[in-house]
């Protein structure tokens, strides 16, 4: 959940080494830290806090000349986030330095043995482990960093993305990885470092990902080796071309990337459908599912692994799945998922989901189902990441880089590709009328129209939230195909704004969290038109006799909530299977402008990370 960068090159390495750093604190924000090797002396300043904090303290402290640099953002596992325990992490002699994202869960008694050996600690990271480690080797092996570096890899348990430099071997940086991501970007003469490709777009379109257990040794004028970790053998790197942009991981504008990712979606939606839907000829094409079509039809159950909002987008998809193609649907948290012994049989199809792709927890599911012989598909974000290349087959969303923390336009996208998995699924299996199957292709290729007029209610939106950035506590209500999105608005608001909030099915209410409802309770009722209206009603009627006060999100010309609610958003009609599309569109609306308003880092919430790598 690090973010980790480096370079070496013809280039001044701080500037690109601390602009990738920013670029990656959505990995982890908790402290902050640079190496540059000046052709004489290692150079190493860190800090608790953000990159803004380390360039200041840069600035002061040491000089920032010289070509080859390292560079990490951290999010805090072993050791409290202070200075000492900030990456990069020196060896005892000072000459090797290593940055890693990850966990070495057998730190512990290698720790004791280096103690034993007469190595000192600092920090209570499982980092400073790892690098001593690799320095015993060296020394009693006689063996170069790169080989150390192997040997020392195959001793330890646990997950990482390192990058190590050697004093002695100045013209060169060691990488490996094993769980959390790492690419390498390939310039003329030069060489990029980083967790994900976006601290080297604007440098190299051409880039490497080291697949796991692979080492990469990157040396200045020469060719870069990829080898086996376990047994040394060599790998041909497939060198790929990126398909990001520079503007894609820019505000453009926007004072935070999550309000741009909320405008975005309208866009983002139709990219995820283009070329796939084809309404006028009624033809659903992805490629992922024709080339798989019967895995999908002969499954006797879908089962949905997830995490997060990828979760929320995988309830959304159990009743779409259920009420279009008729397959029984279970959604599992892949961390509880990979620990209860599930029964998952051969005729099972496992669908994993996933913003970022690297996911620890959905990988270990994916691994797990695997291995009990399941198809595994894939729905993820991010081209080239681990689920993409673990799973059998799969989509990518198309949402392009979502850099906000909480997400958003990923949640859209994910539900989107997942409609036109199920509206596929049942025209194959005939469990759609031809009317209704025509009717849904038309009404999704229309939801980035209707989600940009939700976008309209963005001034409702900041209105109500100034009445409620005090409140203390939030209750989120829906039915059916809304419950999920209740339970992820109540996430929103609990991830960026840090107001306790819970999402419950409307009619759960009466079993227990009514008697929360008083006068200071603001409660949200997703209430849309079609679905289970008249039960929603008569639940918003409990909340009024209980002073509960009301947000409601209605169908446009709703009069029968517009009474009984305190407030009332209005988003435009759409059919109940889709409108979880549209009513997400206000609630995360909402929850940005309450965060705002309590001052709150939008962006970089406390304590979270965009891309958890490790359990």
């Amino acid at each position: 959940m690090c973010g980790i960068v480096g370079y070496i090159g013809h280039r001044e390495a701080y500037p690109i080494v601390m602009k990738g750093l920013k670029r990656l604190e959505y990995r982890g924000y908790d402290s902050a830290g640079v190496m540059i090797y000046d052709g004489d002396a290692i150079k190493l300043c860190k800090t608790k806090g953000k990159v803004v904090d380390l360039e200041a303290k840069a600035s002061k402290e040491i000089t920032t000349n010289g070509t080859i640099g390292i560079g990490h953002t951290r999010w805090a596992t072993h050791g409290i986030p202070n200075d000492v325990n900030s990456h990069p992490h020196l060896s005892n002699s000072g000459e090797l330095v290593i940055i890693h994202n990850g966990i070495i869960e057998n730190y512990a008694p290698l720790k004791v043995e280096l103690i034993k050996r007469g190595y000192t600690f600092h920090s209570d990271t499982d980092t400073e482990v790892l690098v001593n480690l690799i320095e015993e080797i060296q020394k009693k092996e006689n063996i170069k960093l790169g080989k150390a570096v192997q040997i020392a890899l195959n001793q330890v348990v646990g997950a990482y993305a390192i990058a190590v430099f050697d004093k002695k071997k100045p013209d060169e940086i060691v990488a490996a990885r094993l769980g959390s991501p790492l690419a390498i970007g390939i310039g003329e003469g030069e060489y990029f470092i980083a967790s994900d490709a976006s601290p080297f777009i604007e440098y190299t379109s051409n880039a490497v990902y080291l697949e796991d257990g692979e080492m990469a040794v990157i040396r200045l004028h020469k060719s870069m080796k990829v080898r086996k970790i376990k047994d040394d053998s060599l790998v041909d790197p497939y060198i790929q071309e990126l398909q990001m942009n520079l503007e894609q991981i820019e505000k453009g504008g926007y004072d935070h990337f999550m309000l741009k990712e909320i405008y975005e979606q309208p866009s983002v939606i139709k990219d995820t459908y283009r070329g796939r839907l084809h309404a006028n000829e009624g033809i659903i094409q992805m490629s992922g599912i024709e080339d798989n079509l019967e895995k999908f039809l002969n499954a006797d159950r879908i089962i949905i692994v997830a995490c997060g909002t990828s979760w929320h987008a995988g309830l959304v998809a159990e009743y779409i799945f259920e009420e279009f193609a008729r397959i029984s649907v279970e959604v599992e948290y892949a961390s509880e998922f990979r620990y209860r012994n599930p029964i998952i049989n051969s005729n099972d199809v496992v669908i994993a989901i996933s913003q970022s792709g690297e996911t620890a927890d959905t990988m270990a599911a994916i691994k797990l189902a695997k291995e009990q012989g399941a198809f595994v598909f894939g729905v993820c974000n991010v081209v080239g990441s681990s689920i993409s290349r673990e799973t059998h087959a799969g989509a990518y969303t198309h949402a392009g880089p979502e850099i906000g923390v909480a997400s958003t336009k990923a949640f859209t996208t994910q539900i989107t590709v997942l409609t036109m998995i199920a509206l596929r699924l049942a025209k194959a299996k005939g469990t759609l009328s031809l009317s209704d199957f025509h009717m849904y292709l038309q009404e999704l290729e229309l939801i980035p129209e209707k989600v940009k007029e939700a976008l309209e209610t963005n001034d409702r939106a900041k209105e109500i939230a100034a009445t409620f950035k005090d409140a203390p506590n939030c209750l989120y209500l829906g039915r059916g195909y809304n419950f999920p999105v209740a339970l992820e608005g109540a996430l929103k608001l609990k991830e960026i704004s840090y107001i306790h909030a819970e999402g419950y099915p409307a009619a759960e209410m009466k079993h227990g969290p009514i008697a929360l409802i008083d006068e200071q309770m603001p409660v949200v009722v997703i209430a849309p038109k079609q679905g289970h209206y008249d039960k929603i009603v008569s639940n918003i009627q409990e909340i009024k006799s209980r002073s509960g006060r009301i947000i409601a999100i209605v169908t446009k010309g709703d009069t029968q909530v517009r009474e009984l609610a305190d407030y009332v958003i209005e988003i435009p009609e759409t059919s109940d299977a889709l409108s979880p599309l549209i009513t997400t569109i206000p609630l995360q609306l909402l929850s940005y402008h309450i965060a705002v308003m309590r001052g709150c880092n939008v962006d970089q919430p406390r304590n979270l990370a965009k891309s958890v790598t490790v359990e």
